[in-house]
């Protein structure tokens, strides 16, 4: 399967969505093989998106930033310079997995990310999104509240890839005893470095994955990010990494050729 990577420098994140979901409707209207997925790089102005569940009381000093309500799922995020936002337009019907393992996918793609900058990434139970230790964001140690039981792995290209507890539809947290328990998220000691937000429609997805390399982060001060109070958000240059946005954009979007290609 061949994933066509364009990237777009910084585009209007309005005009963009717009295109999303454009591209997404007019591709059932031609042949399946037709078609090729698509992967879009860039990078927005500063805005706040609120997602489907999102709440009017999680934004509560937006200021001069316009707020944009989407069709993505989750709450409310903010997109600006210095930040990579990846767009992954595909068929997973024809790609060959399901939603949770999609989503499973690109959160590893971003771990592999942060690998390549000496950073390890960490998951977060009941919390899509990548996120770091505040004190030793190179520190390889498991989080308690991680995703806790691993069902099988799997080899994607030269690098390891396992399936977690509510990522594969076969794990322990889709079965009838747990599948509706809620789960409360803890955050001790935890920055989150990437949001993720997807939409899918007729099993072709849009929307997609923010990593954080060089931004001026005040913006998440003025809302709940994701609905979590208190919430710290980061990026690569608060742990000491300093790397153009150039640079994290090609990896970025290398990895997610690798990871939502096979």
């Amino acid at each position: 399967m061949t994933i066509d990577t364009l990237f777009l420098g910084r585009v209007d994140y309005q005009s963009t969505y717009a295109a999303m979901q454009e591209f997404t409707s007019q591709r059932g209207l031609q042949p399946l093989q037709d078609v090729r997925d698509k992967l879009w790089i860039c990078e927005h102005n500063p805005v706040y998106t609120q997602g489907l569940a999102g709440k009017a009381e999680h934004i509560f000093n937006p200021g001069n930033i316009p707020v944009v309500q989407t069709n993505r799922g989750g709450q409310v995020t903010y997109h600006g310079p210095g930040q990579v936002v990846a767009y992954p337009l595909m068929d997973l019907k024809r790609a060959g997995y399901f939603i949770k393992e999609y989503v499973y996918r690109i959160e590893e793609a971003v771990i592999r990310t942060l690998l390549h900058f000496d950073i390890t990434g960490h998951r977060v139970a009941g919390a899509p999104g990548i996120y770091v230790r505040l004190d030793d964001p190179r520190s390889h140690a498991l989080l308690a509240q991680r995703p806790q039981k691993i069902v099988k792995a799997a080899q994607l290209g030269s690098e390891p890839f396992r399936y977690a507890a509510g990522s594969d539809p076969n794990s322990c947290a889709d079965t009838p005893s747990v599948r509706h328990q809620k789960v409360s998220p803890d955050f001790t000691g935890l920055g989150k470095i990437a949001a993720l937000g997807i939409k899918v429609s007729r099993n072709c997805t849009y929307h997609g994955v923010a990593l954080n390399v060089a931004m001026d982060l005040e913006p998440y001060s003025r809302i709940n990010p994701c609905g979590y109070q208190a919430l710290q958000t980061v990026d690569l240059s608060t742990i000491g990494v300093f790397a153009a946005w150039q640079e994290a954009a090609e990896v970025l979007a290398d990895k997610l050729v690798i990871y939502l290609g096979h």
